[in-house]
């Protein structure tokens, strides 16, 4: 069995701050070496197979990321099985994987902003009907939390 870390990031449609997570730990991931496996979902089933967009991608290549390869799927109490982390973007979110969390679930939960300190209990603010500083925004928040978290799961596997 792999101690290897398995991370999903699930907001609400999978297109916009879940593939940006996504996309700033796995490069946070890649740059400190850390083995891990990555994955995004939404809450909901409204963009499901769609990429991420266009400014989700467009913020993430301005910060050294590529998503435009990731696709929206919606989340499954199967993933609480599969992943050990589960990181949701707001209370809803959050509240909406409680209800679908199975009584057997491995995988702990909790808000993604929580990784960051002095930042805990806090959205990560959903930038869907705003401009691209909207997205910039998110970016900054997704990408303090990624780094965060490859600290924390690195010193976890000591």
């Amino acid at each position: 069995m792999s101690n290897k870390p398995k991370v999903l990031f699930v907001c609400l449609g999978n297109i916009c701050r879940s593939p940006m997570a996504h996309g700033a730990f796995r490069t946070a991931a890649a740059e400190a070496g850390l083995e891990v496996e990555i994955d995004s979902a939404g809450t909901g089933d409204y963009h499901i197979g769609k990429e991420p967009d266009g400014r989700a991608i467009a913020a993430a290549a301005r910060n050294g990321s590529a998503i435009e390869d990731l696709r929206a799927r919606q989340v499954t109490a199967q993933d609480f099985l599969d992943f050990t982390h589960i990181f949701a973007f707001d209370a809803q979110n959050l509240a909406d994987l409680e209800a679908i969390r199975p009584a057997d679930a491995t995988a702990r939960l909790a808000l993604l902003m929580d990784m960051v300190p002095g930042r805990e209990g806090h959205a990560v603010a959903d930038p869907y009907h705003g401009d691209s500083s909207d997205f910039d925004l998110a970016w900054a928040d997704v990408n303090a939390a990624a780094k965060t978290l490859v600290a924390v799961l690195i010193s976890e596997q000591g």
